[in-house]
């Protein structure tokens, strides 16, 4: 009897330790270890429902500060600078032709944009979310007159009819875009924004070029796109980019320069280890005795022997 006591004794101990620590693992993990809830494929027979989210379009527009009215330019792109509403998106426009588009940052936007041979009118106008204009901007004309591009022939214009289009994280985001004058075969450097490389893309007439990019990861992107023809005369276009869905874990986890998540300690595993210290130590003390008794009555029997 006394010798079951004691391995039952010995065994307790450890088995509430091996418990605290197995609660500890299961309770505190680092935020990667963490299962995303997984979504649902759509059931047999299910329905789907769409909501339509009603809103009054921007009632204040955008303002062009810079550059100023009757300015006069040998260079092209030029920047273009100016107020407006926070978070909406500021299309450019030269001559009513869309030139660029970016978001509006912290009541600004700054947008480099192309010009046109000649007299160039430029506005801009403010949209939301839903694609709703808001007032036209000032309108500002410059002049632009660069005598290198009578030598090479017709000066490259490149527009195109969105300044914003959208697609869903991991499939292509098809873009359209409108080539005009130059030389071919004309040239395409495409900068996603996104991190990746320059794509390179090449034309041999004008006319309407399609582009398409795959974003891994959900987010706004500024998207430059520039084309030079034969003779070396080059256009430049900014638009924005929208990647909809859920992020790539994996590609986000990569761009955390090497940083671990830090793992989230929960009440629950501290408050069972505080609960279960003192029967430990009871558990601990009576042990050792019961050890220390089968110790001193095997020492008696071999003495007795």
């Amino acid at each position: 009897m006394e010798r079951k006591i004691h391995l039952s004794a010995q065994w307790v101990l450890p088995v509430i330790i091996g418990s605290c620590l197995l609660a500890l693992f299961v309770f505190v993990r680092p935020t990667y270890a963490i299962n995303a809830i997984p979504t649902p494929e759509p059931k047999p027979g299910s329905y789907g429902l769409e909501a339509t989210k009603t809103q009054a379009p921007p009632t204040q527009g955008a303002t062009i500060t810079t550059p100023g009215n009757g300015a006069s330019f040998s260079t092209s792109p030029i920047t273009v600078n100016g107020i407006c509403p926070t978070d909406l998106l500021v299309q450019v426009y030269n001559n009513n032709v869309m030139v660029g588009a970016v978001m509006c940052t912290n009541g600004s936007f700054s947008a480099q944009v192309s010009l046109f041979a000649g007299t160039n009118e430029l506005s801009a106008i403010v949209y939301d979310t839903l694609d709703q204009a808001g007032p036209v901007s000032n309108i500002v004309t410059v002049n632009y007159n660069d005598t290198n591009f009578s030598a090479f022939g017709a000066l490259i214009t490149l527009t195109s009819s969105y300044g914003r289009r959208s697609a869903a994280a991991g499939t292509d985001l098809g873009w359209p875009l409108q080539l005009s004058g130059g030389t071919g075969p004309y040239a395409f450097s495409l900068d996603w924004g996104d991190g990746t490389p320059t794509e390179l893309k090449s034309q041999s007439l004008a006319g309407v070029v399609s582009i398409a990019h795959t974003y891994k990861r959900a987010g706004i992107y500024q998207a430059n796109i520039k084309v030079t023809d034969a003779n070396g005369v080059s256009a430049f276009l900014q638009v924005i980019a929208v990647s909809n869905g859920k992020v790539d874990t994996s590609t986000e986890t990569a761009s955390t320069s090497g940083d671990t998540a830090k793992p989230q300690v929960l009440w629950v595993p501290a408050a069972v280890s505080l609960i279960l210290l003192p029967p430990a130590f009871w558990l601990g003390r009576r042990s050792q005795i019961v050890s220390l008794r089968n110790k001193m009555l095997k020492e008696r029997n071999n003495i007795k022997d």
